[in-house]
Formats: C-alpha cells, structure tokens, sequence
C-alpha cells in the first residue's frame, strides 16, 4: 500500500533502458526498473500510452518496482525510429496506430523476460493507461500465462464495427470469453474515451459471462486523472485508485 515502507528498511531499484528480444525475435527497447536485492517476486508489464513512452512512464515503472515488483515497459514504437518520445507517437500517429497483432506479441515476449529472471516468482500481471489499458486487455485476453490484467480508462474496448481497420480486426469486449484471469478496472465518469455508457456495456458482458473482475468509477475525473503532470490530475481520486491498484497487485502477485 501506500507510504507503507518501513522508514528503517533498505529500499533501492534498480532501473535503465534495455533491449530484449521482443515479437518476431526484434531487439527492442524497455523500461526496466526493479528492487535492488534477490528476492523472489512478481512481475509487471506495463504497456505505455498514445502519447508514447515517455517520462511518465519510467516513472511509472519505477514506483511499481519500489513497491517490490520487477517491471518492464516494452517500447512499442521502438520500430518507427527514435528521437524524442513526441517524435516516435507523430510517427505512430501518420502510420493510424501499432498493429494488435504486433503489442500481442511484443507482450508475450516481454512476459518471457520476466519470468526467466532469477527473481521471478512465476506470476506476471499486465496493465497499462488509456491505449495501454485497450492493450492490456488485448494481451490478457489471448496470453492466459498472465495472471492478472489492469485496465485504467482504456479506450476503444467497446468499438463499433465500420471503426475496426486491418490492424485492430476484432473489438476488445469480442475477445471478454477468452479472459480467463482477475481484471481491475478503473475509469473517470467524466471521461468521454471510454465513457460511462461504454464502461457499462463492458461490465455488462463480463457479469453475462461470469468473468473475475472489480470495476470502480470515479466522480469529478476524467480521462489520465492519474497524469500529475498535466491538468488532467485528480489528486484525491488518483490516490484512491493507486490504493487498489497496490492492493491487486499483492493479491494476484504474492509469492
């Protein structure tokens, strides 16, 4: 949970950009961030936002890992070329998005990297914001040697058929049979991408087909109310969030 280190206690992580051996055998970038020791523990990936993998993120993998996780954050631009998190995403944005196919696999090789560290307890969770949650339930829902997915506010679950492309050929809910493992869910009412009426449409097929899961909404947030950095930030409801999300994290991650 929360500040629930013990002021006495040594707490160091680890965390750099790497390369490791993603879909299709690629050498791409990630993330990286762990606990400085050798104990045995459960791992995170961590799938990035539209707007890339940025700062943010790194952040955001670092505080997972401080939390007694080991966490990588695969670069699923990394193909388009490098410069600037901002270059990378316009780059994205020209070519209409990263194929499904293609954060599937990228994912499935990032799990495969975790678990063959000498830390790893064999219980991997998969979770990422906005795009990142889509993606994140993709990847739960045909990668069932997770455990455990976490999908904050992502958009374009619920996704009409004349909007699918080559790239993205199924909605995410068509895939809700295939989930075999526990979802938290966590989304802004205010939010318009998914909005509350799609978030309900969602639930309401998970209830259908009896899946595991715990969706909670929060009033007066919006769409990335976890974003300190920017006017999107929803500091009491994004504390609250961060709460059950740690809380997940032990249940599904506990050695």
């Amino acid at each position: 949970m929360w500040n629930s280190f013990l002021t006495d206690s040594h707490v160091s992580v680890l965390a750099e950009i790497i390369t490791y051996k993603g879909g299709d055998g690629d050498e791409i970038h990630a993330y990286f961030a762990h606990p400085n020791d050798d104990n045995v523990r459960g791992g995170i990936v961590l799938l990035h936002h539209n707007p890339g993998w940025d700062e943010f993120y790194q952040e955001f993998a670092e505080r997972l890992a401080r939390h007694g996780y080991n966490v990588i954050a695969p670069d699923l631009y990394c193909r388009l070329g490098h410069g600037t998190s901002d270059d990378a995403t316009a780059k994205m944005r020209v070519l209409g998005g990263i194929p499904d196919e293609q954060v599937v696999k990228d994912s499935r090789a990032a799990l495969e990297f975790l678990n063959a560290l000498p830390t790893a307890n064999g219980k991997t969770v998969v979770m990422g914001t906005c795009s990142g949650g889509r993606g994140a339930l993709l990847v739960a829902s045909l990668v069932p040697e997770f455990n455990g997915v976490i999908d904050l506010w992502g958009g374009n679950v619920v996704t009409p058929e004349d909007q699918l492309t080559p790239d993205r050929p199924v909605a995410i809910i068509d895939y809700t049979e295939r989930l075999n493992m526990p979802l938290l869910g966590l989304f802004g009412n205010d939010d318009k991408g998914p909005s509350p009426e799609q978030v309900n449409i969602h639930e309401d097929k998970l209830k259908e087909l009896g899946k595991d899961y715990e969706f909670f909404r929060y009033d007066g947030a919006g769409h990335g109310f976890f974003y300190y950095h920017t006017e999107r930030y929803r500091w009491e409801q994004a504390m609250d969030a961060w709460e059950k999300v740690f809380a997940f994290l032990t249940k599904i991650l506990a050695n």
